[in-house]
């Protein structure tokens, strides 16, 4: 997956180099597969973020759609149109968008950002997945891998999947596309958060820190640790219950912050494995987990937060049973079941 992606990238720049639309930067792989555990045994899919910065004559503003939408925080991309005369007069072929006429650009010139991947002044995720696709689809068989693989493109509207298979092996890929929040590792993802998540909100997404934090641990633990292992035990173990992958990893990611990689080798399989269930367990009861990312302030020193995530208060995972009686009552016989 790796090595394709930074295939496509290349040709990315190549294809892209003179246009108007994002400048697609190197793919960040993210989610289990590239934390190095999966909940699932069979059909893992890769998934990879591809970073997006403006092109020539525009800039990305992001703004906050609303500061009390917890646990979920969509931001939209204003997408602005800068000055380039100072190019124009150095001698490169670009006229500027702000003070050249339409007709002089129409007739010399491909369109905006504006005019072909937004709506409005806002970035549009599904005309963005739209042309993302034509774009992985045209360069496939420039590719090293199409002398040996099938490409198949999978339905979404909001990021790129495919399946690559060479009729013994298959992979799914999602190609999700962001823009970095400042210089950090917290991105506005085109990923799906909610059931009807409008084209122009981009929800903030930590995947690439929390895979930074897997990354971290795994260079500080010993060669037998199983932390891993614990986080896959746990994973499939709920398949079936109300408790969600994403909560058995941030229980995980808590221990492992404050355990020290010592304490998970082998021999401390079954005590981790306890350490587990009984956070579960006061979590369930307290009707509250924290987000690991969020207002955590003892994270690896390698890990870039913006000022109001990192400062931020942590929000509640489980928010659902504190609104819900019925649900707290079910998610506390479900941790008995399990």
């Amino acid at each position: 997956t790796t090595d394709l992606m930074d295939n496509y990238t290349v040709y990315f720049g190549r294809v892209l180099a003179n246009s108007f639309y994002p400048v697609l930067q190197r793919a960040i792989g993210v989610g289990s597969a590239f934390e190095g555990w999966s909940p699932h045994e069979q059909d893992v899919e890769y998934r990879v973020l591809i970073p997006m910065t403006p092109p020539r004559g525009h800039s990305f503003h992001l703004e906050l759609d609303s500061a009390e939408q917890r646990p979920v925080r969509n931001f939209r991309v204003r997408v602005q149109l800068e000055c380039t005369c100072s190019r124009e007069q150095e001698g490169q072929n670009m006229l500027c968008f702000l003070h050249h006429s339409e007709e002089e650009l129409r007739g010399n010139q491909d369109p905006s950002l504006l005019d072909t991947l937004c709506t409005g002044s806002y970035l549009d995720v599904e005309k963005t997945a739209r042309w993302f696709y034509q774009l992985v689809k045209a360069i496939w068989p420039a590719l090293p891998q199409a002398h040996n693989w099938h490409l198949t493109l999978l339905p979404s509207t909001r990021s790129c999947q495919i399946k690559v298979t060479n009729g013994r092996e298959s992979f799914r890929i999602e190609m999700l596309f962001g823009v970095r929040r400042d210089d950090s590792d917290i991105f506005v993802s085109s990923q799906t958060r909610e059931a009807h998540t409008p084209s122009t909100a981009w929800p903030e997404s930590c995947a690439v820190a929390e895979m930074k934090f897997f990354k971290h641990i795994s260079r500080q633990a010993p060669p037998d640790s199983l932390h891993l292992k614990c986080l896959q035990f746990f994973t499939r173990l709920q398949l079936g219950f109300g408790f969600s992958t994403y909560t058995m990893k941030t229980i995980v990611m808590h221990l492992l912050n404050v355990t020290p990689v010592s304490s998970w080798h082998r021999r401390d399989f079954l005590q981790r494995l306890e350490d587990v269930s009984e956070c579960l367990h006061l979590c369930v009861r307290a009707k509250r987990l924290n987000h690991f990312i969020v207002g955590n302030q003892r994270l690896p020193e390698d890990i870039s937060l913006p000022p109001d995530v990192q400062r931020g208060q942590s929000y509640n995972l489980l928010h659902h049973l504190e609104q819900q009686s019925a649900a707290h009552t079910q998610a506390m016989y479900e941790y008995k079941v399990l």
